[in-house]
């Protein structure tokens, strides 16, 4: 146990979704005697539930900053059909139709934004009304019927990294995919752990290091093994690809930017926030007209898996992706989250659905049993902050950074600490 808590931080609950999406998988590999862990399994998985990741991504901004959007289900579909109306009956080429959907999820965000921010009115109310308005513009706009796009625009939605160089037996993409990943975490652990002591902050030990890099790079070159050993044609998806990037960056803003921080202030304190000159009016317009541009974007994904736009696109999307971000460790009342926990939410909702499937369990005990696990996530994350003690995905993005007590130390943005102390440590 002494060897678990210095793997894990000291506390093995900051990882409990972790273990759980672990020991989900390990579950359903042995009840479908093997089929969960096949190279067409694990790509359908991600194909099937990239969109829903995505809207993760923007939807744990929108509850950090103390918000919620019931809209983006809407949003997406009322892209989606946009989009392929213009690609259709104007002939533009799919990047600019592409261009055009996040041209118009910026322009829906910036509507929301505008009575969230600067009217008053809560996000709730302005998101409920545009979840009627936009699923009723999807319907007029589409006529209710199904707008097939181009093949060059399914590409963003189901295409894989193509064949290049000699054939292997692999598609080599993917490899040098995986392998570039597992150098990026082998420098960053490297990285921070020079800033650790060159800060004369407290380090784990070699072996901890050691052995928590090749857990890691072990999951990544699995994964990596599973993507580049499809069926010929496949490899690591277009989707997928994108999601990646998505969390590279938006996990940037939300834990290294001034941005990020005043979205953390804005959710945990707005009136301290305030006096403390964090803008919060223009926060609040900026996480709900962001929110609409990545639900934009999950239309356009969508729409290209599916090849072609329809009437009932988006329908529940909004409460999938709220789901995950819960499960993740968001807090309700908002000022806590992480991008990288509302991706683990997200993929234990989809490794659930995915196995309850290949199980043969019918869609109403699925939505039982989803329903009961998003109860339980959420009630024992609560009872950890009752209890004094930090959110399950709390410390998630605080591996291998320093962890003395010294004015030096990094605030991470998703520690209970009050918003004054947030801006005072960020000036």
């Amino acid at each position: 146990m002494n060897a678990l808590k210095k793997l894990f931080g000291g506390n093995t609950r900051q990882f409990g979704m972790i273990f759980a999406l672990v020991a989900l998988i390990v579950f359903f590999q042995i009840a479908t005697e093997g089929r969960t862990l096949t190279p067409g399994n694990v790509i359908n998985l991600f194909n099937g539930n990239s969109y829903i990741l995505i809207l993760a991504i923007g939807m744990v901004l929108v509850i950090i900053a103390g918000h919620i959007d019931l809209s983006v289900g809407s949003v997406a579909a009322f892209v989606g059909v946009t989009v392929a109306l213009a690609i259709r009956d104007w002939g533009i080429p799919w990047y600019a139709g592409v261009l055009l959907g996040l041209v118009l999820g910026a322009v829906i965000g910036a509507w929301q934004g505008w009575w969230t921010a600067y009217v008053g009115i809560p996000a709730f109310i302005v998101t409920l009304a545009g979840m009627l308005l936009f699923r009723g513009f999807n319907q007029f706009v589409g006529k209710s019927n199904t707008i097939p796009v181009p093949a060059d625009f399914q590409y963003l939605g189901s295409g894989y990294l193509p064949e290049v160089g000699p054939n292997l037996g692999y598609n080599n993409l993917t490899l040098l995919l995986g392998i570039a990943a597992v150098a990026f975490v082998v420098w960053g652990e490297l990285r921070s752990r020079a800033r650790a002591k060159a800060l004369g902050a407290e380090v784990s030990e070699m072996w901890v290091m050691s052995l928590k890099l090749v857990l890691i790079c072990g999951a990544i070159l699995y994964a990596t093994y599973l993507f580049a050993t499809g069926r010929p044609g496949t490899s690591f998806p277009i989707p997928g690809l994108i999601l990646a990037v998505l969390v590279l960056l938006y996990g940037f803003i939300s834990s290294r930017t001034i941005l990020g921080r005043h979205v953390y202030a804005v959710g945990g304190n707005r009136h301290a926030a305030e006096l403390s000159g964090v803008q919060s009016k223009k926060v609040n317009f900026l996480v709900m007209m962001n929110m609409s541009i990545l639900a934009g974007l999950a239309g356009m994904i969508f729409v290209g898996r599916s090849t072609a736009s329809g009437p009932f696109d988006g329908v529940g999307w909004e409460l999938d992706a709220i789901a995950a971000v819960f499960i993740g460790g968001a807090a309700v009342t908002g000022g806590v989250g992480t991008v990288v926990g509302s991706i683990i939410g997200g993929l234990v909702m989809a490794v659930l659905n995915n196995g309850l499937q290949l199980l043969g369990v019918g869609a109403d005990l699925t939505q039982i049993i989803k329903g009961l696990v998003l109860l339980i996530a959420v009630a024992f994350d609560v009872y950890n902050k009752s209890q004094g003690k930090k959110s399950i995905i709390g410390l998630l993005m605080r591996s291998g950074r320093p962890t003395g007590g010294g004015p030096s130390t990094p605030l991470q943005p998703d520690e209970t600490t009050s918003t004054k102390e947030t801006i005072a440590r960020e000036a």
